[in-house]
């Protein structure tokens, strides 16, 4: 089905060129030529992007995008300015803009950009998704349990959740990261046909394993360059400290070794406690796995992400060294044409 992309300027050229070059891309275009009309096509239809230029009479595209943010939240933004006023467009990103482009623009690049905030979009809802069904999984196990369990396996779900977005909210680029890597663990762990005990504790593991970043200097996490061996020696001890939050939590013994070793190599050279082989419990093996792909495929601070068939040759490549060969075949087979 193709998307709904609405294009918002005063000008009549920029308008027919736009919807002629998205018409081509396959994209359904709508077009207004003030903010008015362009708030009557959002009430009628469902717009997934909208190119909005910042200068038009009455109501500016500011106005405008404060407007689509509060009525139409799920609706994807791009701000079009000139190059005269990239003052507008910064104040644009700050209000919640996806992003901006320049006039007198390529129509290659709108096009790139376009398709960046529909796989963001995407992303989104695809972590919503998991999300709910993770939380339909454990209101299920719920209500199984007597009323004083339920009241426990809330209490935890509740401790997770808040351990899981405390660390969003130190690391801004970590959002939706811990879900990613819980799906992509669980799916490994069901595949090799584990118990649904182990599965769910992968799982839960997967959720809390970088929890550990909290004690971590932001300057280090955050940091957009390469970090110096004392600042990786620092943050070697992220799993230590995650051993040190979650011990007291009686619920969590069945899965705190996977948190603590998912940073050991296959061959021992990993860390904290140089295990090796089948030393490194099955738990911690599979995450160490999920856990790289989803960061390889990660955009961070300091590095752009590689694609998906990027990431599973550099798995395959480790396989042996930081990786168990059987998990990597395994893996491979799963997600090789995904």
């Amino acid at each position: 089905m193709a998307e709904n992309i609405l294009v918002v300027d005063d000008e009549k050229v920029v308008r027919n060129v736009l919807c002629r070059a998205l018409d081509e891309e396959r994209f359904h275009c709508f077009s207004a030529e003030s903010a008015r009309e362009a708030l009557e096509n959002l009430s009628k239809n469902s717009i997934n992007v909208a190119l909005i230029d910042i200068r038009m009479p009455e109501i500016d595209g500011i106005e405008l995008l404060r407007i689509i943010k509060k009525d139409y939240p799920e609706t994807g933004t791009i701000m079009v300015t000139a190059d005269t006023d990239i003052v507008s467009a910064v104040q644009a990103m700050k209000l919640g803009a996806s992003d901006y482009i320049i006039k007198p623009f390529n129509l290659e690049d709108v096009i790139i950009r376009i398709n960046k905030v529909l796989d963001r979009q995407r992303l989104v809802m695809e972590n919503q998704e998991y999300q709910k069904l993770l939380e339909e999984r454990l209101r299920e196990k719920t209500a199984e349990l007597s009323e004083k369990n339920k009241q426990m396996q809330s209490l935890l779900m509740n401790a997770i959740k808040a351990l899981v977005y405390l660390l969003e909210a130190k690391e801004e680029f970590m959002k939706g990261y811990a879900w990613n890597v819980a799906r992509i663990a669980s799916t490994l762990a069901r595949y090799l046909n584990l118990r649904e005990k182990e599965i769910e504790a992968i799982e839960l593991a997967a959720l809390l394993h970088d929890i550990g970043n909290i004690a971590i200097r932001e300057s280090i996490l955050e940091k957009e360059r390469e970090i110096t061996p004392e600042e990786f020696a620092e943050i070697k001890r992220h799993p230590i400290i995650a051993e040190r939050i979650l011990k007291p939590i009686e619920e969590f013994q069945s899965f705190l070794n996977f948190v603590k070793y998912h940073h050991e190599h296959f061959d021992g050279s990993g860390y904290p406690d140089g295990l090796k082989g089948n030393e490194i419990p099955l738990g911690a093996r599979i995450l160490s796995i999920a856990d790289a792909y989803q960061a390889m495929v990660s955009a961070r601070p300091y590095r752009n992400a590689l694609s998906h068939e990027e990431a599973l040759k550099e798995i395959e490549a480790k396989s042996g060294n930081q990786f168990d060969p059987e998990l990597v075949r395994s893996f491979c087979k799963l997600f090789g044409k995904e």
